[in-house]
């Protein structure tokens, strides 16, 4: 990997080690979803996507949230099902996501998806069309 495409040119919040706390709604909006949903909604759009899905953070302890992240203001205007949660520029309070570096030891958080050059965020309207549609197949 070349310095013109490595994660860090990306996106300068992502941390060269370890793993950093990233304000929400500042450089990313996040959409968090728990467990085997936020699993079944990362394998769709991977695939959909061609494995070029923009980044997703997985938290391995817990719950085992998945972050999707989106552009700045990308979550807001939409309605999110119960049990997905947007974070970002909100009344709601201020949030934090963990980014993890791309290498080293980043437990416990990895990427799911990464960030490239092309895809630098997952897509706004794909993710929600996906949410929505796994959601509503379970009621």
């Amino acid at each position: 990997m070349n310095s013109e495409t490595s994660p860090v040119r990306v996106h300068p919040w992502i941390p060269a080690s370890g793993h950093g706390l990233r304000h929400a709604g500042i450089h990313f909006d996040a959409v968090r979803i728990a467990g085997v949903l936020a699993e079944q909604v990362a394998y769709e759009i991977i695939q959909f996507t061609d494995f070029q899905a923009g980044p997703i953070v997985r938290e391995s302890t817990g719950c085992r949230y998945m972050y999707f992240l989106l552009p700045p203001q990308g979550a807001a205007g939409r309605r999110w099902p119960a049990g997905v949660r947007a974070l970002g520029r909100g009344a709601r309070g201020w949030a934090y996501v963990g980014v993890p570096a791309t290498g080293g030891l980043t437990w416990p958080l990895d990427w799911r998806s990464r960030a490239t050059p092309e895809v630098p965020f997952v897509e706004a309207g794909l993710l929600h069309e996906v949410v929505s549609r796994l959601t509503s197949a379970v009621r």
